[in-house]
């Protein structure tokens, strides 16, 4: 496991601030939350990685997710249901 960071770089113009009502921190934190929900809500990272993508703890990032509009649930279909089926049998 690599122990150096990678980052990801997405250019922008000042008048994509403007017309958001953002700042650059602002902006940075909005597109790594959405980052890592959409790479967790199609599977491709666990909860725990993407809290980690995130910067915070399972917990606290599932507590994000949902503040932002975000499921913090991603069963597929006929998971849902067999969980679902567990808890009331």
């Amino acid at each position: 496991m690599s122990t150096t960071g990678n980052a990801v770089t997405i250019p922008y113009t000042d008048d994509i601030l403007a017309s958001a009502n953002l700042s650059p921190t602002e902006l940075a934190d909005i597109t790594r939350l959405a980052g890592a929900a959409k790479l967790f809500a199609d599977g491709r990272l666990t909860l725990g990685q993407a809290a980690k993508l995130y910067g915070q703890s399972r917990i606290e990032f599932m507590a994000t997710l949902v503040k932002h509009g975000y499921s913090c649930v991603n069963l597929a279909h006929d998971d849902a249901e067999d969980e679902l089926r567990f808890g009331n049998g």
